[in-house]
């Protein structure tokens, strides 16, 4: 004898009741989106220049007496592994890379020169640059339900 299927009815074997079959699964609440969008200021030169060092004295002390950890905190705000200071260059690949996700004026030659040049005034400046940039950055999220 075959099993009674989804649209089958069983008879009730104590009178002649009909008996459906229980409901197996909930209808869903839906589906959320959520969506996150940042904008942030972009374009012109940098913020501060390389030799504005008076308005921020913590990076300046870290610059002056410590510029290796203040290489350290660069690459933390930037995204990046704390170790990638360790690795040759990666301080002007850092200032490159500012300059260009922030669309900053200059070439690789200028931030080159700057960076073995002027090591502890171009971390400096790429610091306050990261503090000012990301400050300024606005969040907007919103989100949506979707019912089935």
């Amino acid at each position: 004898m075959d099993s009674p299927g989804p649209n089958d009815v069983e008879v009730n074997p104590v009178g002649s009741e009909k008996m459906e079959c229980p409901v197996l699964t909930q209808p869903g609440l839906g589906e959320t989106t959520t969506t996150v969008t940042t904008v942030t200021q972009t374009g012109g030169d940098w913020s501060t220049g390389l030799f504005d060092v008076c308005g921020d004295a913590s990076t300046l002390l870290m610059g002056t007496f410590v510029p290796c950890c203040l290489d350290l905190s660069l690459a933390h705000q930037y995204g990046e592994c704390m170790c990638l200071p360790l690795l040759p260059g990666s301080t002007f690949a850092m200032r490159v890379g500012i300059r260009e996700r922030f669309k900053i004026r200059g070439n690789v030659c200028e931030d080159w020169m700057t960076v073995y040049c002027c090591y502890p005034l171009a971390l400096c400046q790429m610091i306050r640059e990261m503090k000012r940039r990301l400050k300024t950055q606005i969040y907007t999220v919103s989100t949506a339900l979707e019912s089935s």
